[in-house]
């Protein structure tokens, strides 16, 4: 068998996420098809991580395996043909070969996002931001996502009764900046929790309107407690924007 990683990008509005389930449309189970179909044999791919319904990535990567000899020409051939057969809300960057211990989930080693809001009506960024009803202050919002560099333990913007084995995340990045007529929240960390970018801007935004303070911020975290955090963000304005590996390492095991 021969490993190949998916280097791609999805709008995420016509799907119920990453993951296949059932009775739904996802992105996995869209690509296993089509990738199935084109390979002739059943295709399971494995992703860098789920995305919730109505999530977008700009960067993912996922991996799959197939017969060697069936994947000599692949990196040359498939991309186009994959890129020809799916939906036009999926795009394949890149497919290339990669160790057969490699794993697009376990192997990445920080994850970007990106959470857009405005407070206006944006008709061409429908379904690509989340629009809020007053004018943040961008300032102390800042100020609040650099008290979050502080802390490692981020219960309190999990979603509950998971199966993670702990809620510990090191963020190397958050920060507030303002595009055009939105503003933008980046995160980036070695990992996430479920619903935890959504769950933090939510709760920014609350520092941004003035519902609640910096000390408010530190005591809602040092808490535990996600029902003390604020309402998590809808999920249009989310964007994976980049999953980063060590290739150099990754590719001198090939």
């Amino acid at each position: 068998m021969a490993r190949y990683c998916i280097h791609l990008a999805y709008n995420g509005l016509n799907y119920c996420g990453w993951q296949t389930q059932p009775n739904v449309s996802s992105v996995q189970q869209t690509l296993e098809e089509a990738l199935s179909t084109l390979l002739r044999q059943k295709t399971g791919v494995v992703g860098c991580g789920r995305t919730d319904t109505g999530v977008h990535a700009e960067d993912f990567y996922a991996h799959f395996d197939i017969a060697e000899d069936d994947g000599r020409l692949l990196p040359q051939q498939l991309p186009f043909k994959l890129n020809s057969f799916l939906p036009s809300d999926i795009r394949i960057y890149d497919i290339f070969r990669v160790p057969d211990n490699f794993h697009a989930r376990f192997d990445a080693v920080a994850r970007t996002y990106q959470y857009h809001v405005s407070d206006q009506r944006l008709p061409f960024r429908q379904g690509l931001y989340s629009r809020i009803y007053f004018r943040p202050d961008m300032e102390l919002m800042n100020q609040a996502a650099q008290v979050l560099m502080e802390y490692e333990d981020f219960t309190s913007f999990a979603k509950l009764h998971t199966q993670v084995k702990t809620n510990i995340c090191h963020l190397y990045q958050a920060e507030w900046s303002s595009v055009g007529e939105e503003w933008v929240f980046t995160i980036k960390a070695n990992r996430f929790l479920r619903n935890m970018v959504r769950a933090v801007t939510g709760t920014l935004l609350d520092v941004g309107r003035g519902a609640l303070t910096i000390d408010g911020l530190r005591t809602i975290v040092e808490r535990k407690d996600r029902c003390a955090a604020g309402v998590s963000m809808p999920p249009q304005g989310l964007f994976l924007t980049r999953v980063e590996y060590d290739w150099n390492k990754i590719n001198s095991m090939l």
